[in-house]
């Protein structure tokens, strides 16, 4: 119980929740995969059933996610290897023509560092929209041509909008094919925290990870394919004190565990996000290696 009052955007993390408890969700399923040459564990949850999807409090679709222990770590070989894997997995997603139009939206607060992913990886990205339009696909020299153009449509505070009614006003004059939403996420678990991205054709609901319920960005709600991409950047000050007592909650019975929970952890503490103090330099690396992966995607 004390366990679900913990904000997390993975549904890795909401799929362990129930496991811990001893709980099977009749229509989810999890195909796991680890390349230990890359140390790169790929877990695949399937949201199949409306059951499933009530129980996990998420959208039916594909949610997969990329766990890379040394994706906080400066290296350059290391993130271009997450860079190829991150294009091969957005491949997959991406509709299958010759000639397709995509907007990137980056999400996110450019003034709150572990906020800033979204705009940052729009910072990056080769746009060549504009380009095709005045010089045409020649101009690219490309076999198949991609029209990529980027959004960054700040915050509700910034804008006194709902970034849903600013991302349906560029799609219906620019008309994509597919709509990829880059945003930071909330992680339940440290360990994930900086090293985890996870991918889902089910679009992103922006700040629910913190609480914040910002209108979704989907298929439903724009009309048009969307693909989430997202990093845990933030845990709630409650998971870390967790977390440092891991080994003694083990020693505890369920009730007993409940109880200590309650009584050692404030209220206060649920709504407190944190982050690494090194999140400056992490935020430049992890948008920049999913750049590129989306680089490699379209250019």
């Amino acid at each position: 119980m004390i366990r679900g009052r913990i904000h997390t955007d993975l549904a890795l993390e909401a799929k362990e929740r129930y496991e811990e408890d001893n709980v099977e969700i009749r229509g989810v399923c999890i195909e796991e995969e680890y390349n230990e040459e890359k140390d790169i564990r790929t877990t695949l949850v399937k949201i199949e059933t409306e059951n499933g999807a009530r129980a996990m409090g998420r959208p039916q679709g594909s949610y997969l996610t990329l766990e890379a222990p040394n994706l906080s770590i400066p290296d350059e070989g290391y993130h271009r290897e997450i860079s190829e894997e991150l294009a091969r997995q957005v491949k997959k997603l991406i509709p299958e023509k010759k000639e397709l139009t995509v907007l990137v939206v980056g999400l996110g607060n450019r003034q709150v560092t572990p906020d800033a992913l979204g705009p940052d990886v729009v910072d990056n990205l080769k746009m060549t929209r504009h380009i095709i339009l005045e010089y045409g696909a020649q101009a690219m020299g490309e076999q198949n041509m991609y029209q990529v153009s980027g959004l960054v449509p700040g915050v509700m505070a910034q804008t006194g909008m709902e970034t849903l009614e600013i991302v349906k006003g560029v799609i219906n004059e620019t008309r994509p094919d597919v709509v990829i939403v880059v945003d930071a996420l909330a992680a339940r678990s440290t360990k994930r925290l900086n090293r985890t991205i996870q991918i889902t054709d089910t679009g992103i609901i922006p700040g629910s990870g913190v609480g914040n319920h910002r209108n979704g960005l989907t298929k439903e709600t724009l009309g048009v394919k969307v693909i989430g991409i997202g990093v845990p950047t933030v845990v709630d000050a409650a998971t870390i004190v967790q977390d440092s007592m891991e080994k003694l909650l083990q020693t505890l019975e369920e009730k007993e565990k409940k109880e200590f929970l309650e009584e050692m952890i404030p209220p206060a503490l649920y709504s407190m996000f944190v982050t690494p103090k090194d999140v400056d330099e992490t935020m430049k690396r992890l948008s920049y290696t999913i750049s590129e992966g989306l680089n490699r995607v379209f250019c």
